[in-house]
């Protein structure tokens, strides 16, 4: 899984221009739930993962349904493609019905060995700007890995919560949040390929879906807190339909400790700073 000339690709960078459109949005909310949005509302965190997205034909996709590398991203073929973390700074809310723009350039390239095979990890660096000002700052880390048969794994035991929110992810559920991120990836839908092609036991609940709904607890449960920094890390998978907690405990001043996990234990870990608004 060497990647060739990987130098050159670092610094790569792309540029995706959105208008946040009410429709669209409208169509966020009807997924994820909450108040509908008009123009100037201060976009829900994370959001910003269902606009800014490449639109590529059909004949551009590969077998797993993501799109082929090679444009912005390197051209590492026959590996499975893995979103595996992450950090994002809010600086302030994107705006609803207002243009924003995404600049994104590639920030590091790495490769491992693993238990698992060879891995080859890539840095991505995105800025959200509106108005001439950055709103949201996020570090994106995509791993790639030979596609060899996954071994269940168990997490560590989920701690007591203070807050937390069960999840039934249904099949309807994934297949929306597919949608309105334009995300094709077909481990999320196409049960038969899931289980079949990637040795996966059930559909693919999405690593960005499960960050989001893990901050919407948050926001949820802590109205006198605003969160600035959110990082966020994916242990081992999450299968629907099974149900799964998003949920937290403040860990000291200005810090909660968050996750997502269910019966076998945690899944998805993360952090998140924050300010008291009073």
């Amino acid at each position: 899984m060497a990647l060739d000339n990987a130098n050159k690709w670092l610094g790569k960078e792309q540029i995706q221009d959105d208008s946040l459109d009410l429709h669209a949005l409208a169509r966020v909310t009807a997924t994820l739930g909450g108040a509908p949005l008009s123009t100037g509302d201060a976009l829900p965190h994370l959001w910003q993962w269902a606009f800014f997205q490449p639109v590529s034909g059909m004949d551009t996709l590969g077998p797993d349904g993501h799109p082929l590398p090679g444009d912005f991203l390197p051209p590492i073929r026959d590996c499975q493609r893995m979103w595996a973390g992450g950090e994002v700074r809010f600086n302030s809310p994107l705006r609803a019905g207002v243009p924003a723009r995404r600049h994104s350039r590639i920030e590091d390239i790495k490769e491992k060995h693993g238990r698992s095979g060879s891995l080859t990890f890539i840095t991505v660096r995105h800025r959200y700007l509106q108005d001439d000002e950055e709103k949201v700052s996020e570090r994106q880390d995509i791993v790639y890995r030979e596609p060899v048969p996954l071994k269940a794994s168990i997490g560590e035991p989920m701690p007591e919560l203070q807050w937390a929110d069960t999840i039934k992810p249904e099949a309807t559920l994934l297949f929306r949040y597919s949608a309105v991120t334009f995300n094709s990836h077909r481990i999320h839908y196409d049960w038969p390929y899931t289980t079949g092609e990637e040795g996966y036991p059930g559909l693919v609940v999405h690593g960005p879906l499960i960050a989001t709904l893990v901050m919407r607890a948050f926001v949820q449960s802590n109205p006198d807190k605003v969160a600035k920094v959110f990082r966020y890390r994916g242990m081992r998978p999450l299968i629907a339909p099974e149900p799964f907690q998003v949920g937290g405990v403040i860990e000291s001043p200005g810090v909660a400790r968050v996750m997502a996990g269910n019966e076998q234990g945690q899944a998805h870990v993360g952090e998140v700073e924050f300010e008291e608004t009073r």
